[in-house]
């Protein structure tokens, strides 16, 4: 289980998630390979090595054309000038730009040629992202819009931050408390108390620190990403530890060195526990075809596993429990989906213990191409199972049969 801890003691940003990845050894052109999906023209990220108190820090940002994209701040987010009349005085400054609504965004992500698992969790983050900003104005989710500058650099860096833990191999994010600093900021409705509203809306639940640092050192982009994603916010797990990466802030403060620390590992013991929630529901009155929509739909949205049982229920009727593990985090999303896409009028969940072996992804080369496999250890033994979307891409890709396939990825991990 490879596992990414975000160390935040100076706050968290988009771009710093995006450094702070690149520099544990992300690769660059592997991550604007994901964002060059999304079909934006002459946008990328960049990088440069940089440093805060002497800690050397990758520092990175969203170039658009021949513009360095600014990093993502409150003001990015803003409402219908009917709905705030302070927004007019700063009219005549966005006025020949185009605005976005979430749907524009959302849209953008699902028509994408990004993988599922991206499109979903990059969605939800946009999603949680707007429900805060629509609750701290009192408006519609719908009426929240992106400025185009600023849209653009939220796509990049939350997009980015997703494509880039899954490039990463990353199946769970943790992260430390949250520090706050103080002070105000200036955005497009005035000048706003630190931590901006939005923030505050994002953290909900989350622990949190407020220092007396004069900076706004959790930006709103940088809370959807972490308050979405991580599974818990405390200490680091136990794991052994991998890589290493600092992601730079855009400000070198005097109080603190402005980065994110990034640390990669694997669990530490083979068969370790984790906590997390079984999602049931009783059907049995549903076409059996669509349980196979369903299934994508939920492990699309962060399930660790989707199965169905049949048993036999009142009356004698023949139906299905279907059951969904999930950490507590995705438990919201997933309970929509099974309510809104099955038949079942209701569904209960309750905590659960796991048992997992400490397992790893990483590429063989085949004659067909570079297969991912999933190993797993436990005593000093192997297992390998070459991952099927890898496998059914490139079948289709050389007009070969599944199964050569996987036997030539199978034969690969026997040749190491």
């Amino acid at each position: 289980m490879r596992i990414a801890y975000f160390d935040c003691f100076s706050g968290i940003s988009g771009d710093m998630v995006l450094g702070a990845m690149l520099d544990a050894g992300l690769e660059l052109d592997r991550l604007n390979g994901e964002i060059a999906k999304l079909g934006l023209p002459d946008v990328a990220i960049e990088r440069a090595t940089t440093s805060r108190h002497a800690i050397a820090a990758t520092c990175a940002w969203v170039r658009a054309g021949d513009t360095a994209v600014e990093a993502d701040h409150e003001h990015h987010l803003e409402l219908p000038h009917a709905h705030h009349h302070e927004h007019q005085h700063h009219e005549h400054q966005h006025r020949e730009h185009q605005h976005h609504q979430l749907k524009d965004i959302t849209d953008r992500i699902a028509n994408s040629d990004l993988g599922n698992t991206v499109k979903e969790r990059a969605i939800r983050i946009f999603e949680r992202l707007a429900a805060a900003e629509a609750e701290v104005h009192g408006a519609a989710v719908d009426e929240v819009h992106l400025h185009e500058v600023g849209a653009t650099d939220a796509l990049v860096d939350i997009v980015g931050a997703v494509a880039g833990l899954a490039l990463l191999g990353i199946d769970e994010v943790y992260s430390s408390p949250l520090r706050f600093g103080t002070g105000f900021t200036r955005c497009a409705h005035g000048r706003y108390p630190v931590p901006v509203p939005g923030v505050l809306a994002l953290c909900r639940d989350v622990p949190t620190e407020q220092t007396e640092i004069r900076a706004e050192l959790v930006t709103p982009t940088g809370a959807a990403i972490i308050t979405t994603l991580a599974e818990s916010f405390g200490p680091q797990p136990a794991f052994r530890q991998q890589a290493v990466g600092y992601g730079a802030g855009s400000r070198d403060l005097e109080a603190v060195p402005n980065v994110l620390r990034l640390r990669i590992g694997e669990r530490e013991s083979a068969g370790a526990g984790e906590r997390l929630v079984l999602v049931e529901a009783n059907i049995d009155d549903m076409n059996p075809e669509v349980y196979g929509y369903i299934f994508d739909q939920l492990l699309a949205a962060g399930a660790r596993e989707v199965y169905a049982t049949p048993v036999l229920m009142k009356k004698g009727r023949p139906g299905h429990v279907l059951s969904v593990l999930a950490a507590a985090p995705d438990l919201d999303a997933l309970t929509t989906i099974v309510l809104r896409e099955t038949t079942t009028l209701g569904l209960r969940h309750y905590p659960v213990a796991r048992q997992v072996l400490d397992r790893e992804i990483r590429p063989v080369a085949t004659p067909y191409g570079e297969i991912r496999v999933k190993f797993s250890h436990l005593d000093g033994r192997r297992r390998a199972a070459p991952e099927y979307e890898d496998c059914a891409r490139l079948a289709r890709q050389h007009q070969v049969p599944l199964l050569s396939v996987y036997e030539a990825a199978r034969a690969a991990v026997s040749e190491e």
